[in-house]
């Protein structure tokens, strides 16, 4: 009775707009806590009003200082706005290397920006489980945008896509890794590209390129606009935030906003079940003998991984 009530307290501040509460609420679902997960059932009704949207792009371009100047001008529209930074993680603590007090400086004292820093914990897809339920959190606490920022991985990072309303892709000028993302096939995930830094004597070229593996993709609806930024300075910003305000309206009149969110809502349904199903094998395989023999037969080359795959699952499935 009484972690219910707890449980029930917490959320409650959570909802007033308690930035602490909120604080609290992602740890618990970052620590794994089962408190953690009860929270999240009990606010989920009380979700998807939030606008999310996906920032990802490679190494250094700059999608920190982006979200920073996103923030700046959500802001004078005096929108209440959370922020997730999906960070590489510790190989020693799985926390996240970079800290949210580092990145976004400037907003960290603005009460109208909650910003949170989380590690991947090897999802390969470059956003963590814990991630996918604290941005619920986030838009359960009454935020108006939860912006997404992934970790640059180049192609895996795609699964933005399925938990974004609209996805950004940020690339640099003169980077090689921003020419492989396009050839890559990175150039279907996104509504919005920004070409940021783009005061670089190379940014012409970079938008030239950017536009002509446009033109050779598929005939769509929407067409995907390059804008080019100077995050450092805030230029082409406005325009920026803009034309994700666009896409919003955009999705919004075709139809295929609530398609979209019933089908990033189906793809963390599926992605949590897969996490927590893997830690579960990992778990298994460390303390079960009869797991640790079927192992060691792999490692003697007796059965090959992929037989000894299909007796685990059937194990589990048995068990």
């Amino acid at each position: 009775m009484a972690e219910s009530a707890t449980t029930g307290s917490l959320a409650e501040r959570l909802v007033n707009g308690d930035k602490r509460a909120l604080a609290r609420a992602i740890s618990l679902v970052e620590n794994r806590d089962p408190e953690g997960d009860r929270l999240v059932a009990e606010l989920f009704p009380r979700t998807g009003e939030a606008r999310v949207v996906g920032l990802t792009g490679p190494p250094g371009v700059g999608k920190s200082t982006l979200i920073g100047a996103m923030c700046a001008e959500l802001r004078k529209r005096d929108r209440e706005i959370g922020v997730l930074s999906i960070d590489p993680s510790s190989p020693f603590t799985q926390g996240a290397v970079l800290g949210d007090r580092i990145r976004l400086s400037e907003h960290f004292l603005d009460p109208g920006v909650f910003i949170r820093s989380m590690a991947t914990r090897g999802s390969l897809g470059g956003l963590a489980e814990a991630a996918l339920q604290a941005a619920l959190l986030m838009d359960a606490s009454g935020k108006d945008d939860v912006l997404l920022e992934t970790v640059g991985v180049g192609q895996g990072e795609i699964d933005v896509v399925d938990h974004a309303d609209t996805v950004v892709l940020a690339l640099m000028p003169g980077s090689g890794d921003s020419i492989q993302a396009l050839k890559a096939g990175v150039m279907e995930i996104p509504d919005v590209i920004v070409v940021n830094k783009g005061e670089h004597p190379l940014a012409d070229t970079m938008i030239r390129e950017v536009k002509a593996v446009l033109a050779l993709g598929p005939d769509r609806p929407w067409k995907v606009p390059v804008v080019r930024t100077e995050a450092m300075k805030g230029e082409g910003v406005t325009e920026l935030v803009a034309t994700i305000d666009a896409h919003g309206e955009h999705i919004a009149e075709a139809g295929t906003l609530a398609e979209r969110r019933a089908r990033n809502l189906r793809a963390e349904v599926i992605g949590i079940a897969a996490a927590r199903m893997r830690r579960e094998l990992e778990e298994r395989a460390g303390s079960d003998p009869d797991w640790a023999r079927l192992l060691k037969r792999v490692t003697s080359r007796e059965i090959d991984p992929a037989t000894a795959a299909r007796e685990l699952l059937s194990k589990t499935r048995d068990a």
